[in-house]
């Protein structure tokens, strides 16, 4: 047991938390290691820092140690402790992937789930508003249909690998200070199949998979928009082993309406009106996804006015109910005028006089508040 505290060993102060304890040892017993660190002393001070991290990563022990100190760990504390889970890793780090602690044999070809795929669909602004039944193409892996999935050509049998056994790796067993550890890879044979092919399938060239073309039909929900995803379980790839399918992820893309813009679940429209309209008001007819709807124009409208038409928005993808339109009034100002027209306005300017009066508030300020903005 080491007679220098516990906290020093570690660089730490007392009330250091577990993770800066072990953010600590790792970085300590990386610099430290035996099989990196070839100086004198080097394996003393590396099953020093194992000590100290054996005690203060335990609450019980560390709670014992900052009370009672090293006599009050009793037969706790002290002697070498295997922490195969923190070294591990470290390891790893030391001597690349691969390399552990002798656990035993690990299960031949265990399962792994297929690999996830992505597409993108296109929508129009309509179709991410009120949801549409799209038919997508994409590719994927499939088992081959000519051999099953076992790469062999019919009527011949894979053999099982005489470098690895069947176990689609190879061991190399190093024996250290700290017990044994074990590095394993692919095995080169066999390329991690556990076993060889002497016949490979004409369709598959002994993959067990060939590419194939799915058309699939897929119901988009109202409400989505730019960016969602829509996860299909089961329609990527392949596991291997008996792992389960992969996942298709469809990536939505919607494209820009000409007139209509949104907003969350609010969908905006700017308007155009005429100036007898904005002054002496009127009752006018205005688009919307379900079609036209009537709004009165109130005199006196001023440019930039927003109008709410209720439950013509988007709907809600979670819950019931749809957001609103959004009318925004712009006053449209004639740039040709009749002779008629010409005398009208020349008498209207006449009898309003030319006094300006400067506004507190600009368009674009009037805008921004009638939209939420601050």
């Amino acid at each position: 047991m080491s007679n220098r505290d516990y906290y020093e060993i570690l660089g730490l102060p007392r009330n250091a938390s577990n993770d800066e304890i072990k953010a600590s040892f790792r970085k300590l017993a990386r610099q430290y290691h035996p099989d990196v660190n070839k100086e004198d002393g080097a394996e003393e001070k590396f099953k020093e820092i194992n000590e100290a991290y054996g005690v203060l990563s335990d609450p019980d022990k560390r709670a014992r140690y900052d009370r009672f100190g090293k006599e009050g760990l009793g037969n706790m504390g002290g002697g070498f402790h295997d922490y195969t889970a923190d070294f591990s890793d470290i390891f790893e780090e030391l001597f690349g992937r691969g390399f552990g602690f002798s656990t035993g044999r690990r299960s031949r070809n265990s399962p792994r789930r297929g690999r996830d795929l992505q597409q993108s669909v296109v929508l129009t602004f309509e179709e991410a508003v009120f949801g549409v039944e799209k038919e997508i193409e994409f590719q994927r892996e499939e088992t081959c249909s000519r051999c099953n999935g076992s790469g062999a050509e019919p009527g011949t049998t894979p053999i099982r690998c005489v470098t690895c056994q069947g176990q689609g790796e190879v061991r190399q067993v190093r024996q250290t200070f700290l017990g044994q550890m074990v590095q394993t890879s692919t095995c080169p044979t066999c390329n991690g199949r556990g076993e060889t092919i002497s016949s490979p399938c004409k369709t598959c060239h002994a993959t067990g998979l060939e590419r194939k073309t799915v058309k699939k039909k897929v119901q988009i929900p109202a409400g989505v928009d730019g960016g969602t995803q829509i996860r299909l379980a089961g329609e990527g790839g392949p596991g291997a082993s008996g792992g389960p399918t992969g996942s298709l992820f469809l990536i939505l893309d919607v494209q820009p309406h000409q007139f209509y813009k949104r907003r969350e679940n609010d969908i905006i429209l700017n308007l155009d009106i005429n100036v007898a309209q904005a002054v002496l008001g009127a009752e006018i007819e205005v688009p919307t996804l379900d079609g036209d709807e009537k709004l009165k124009i109130p005199s006196g409208t001023q440019p930039g006015k927003v109008f709410q038409i209720r439950n013509k928005g988007v709907p809600h993808l979670r819950r019931s109910g749809r957001g609103d339109q959004l009318v925004i009034v712009n006053v449209a100002v004639p740039t040709k005028l009749t002779k008629e027209q010409r005398e009208l306005f020349e008498k209207l300017a006449e009898s309003l006089g030319t006094t300006v009066k400067p506004q507190e508030k600009g368009f674009l300020d009037w805008l921004n508040e009638a939209l939420g903005g601050s």
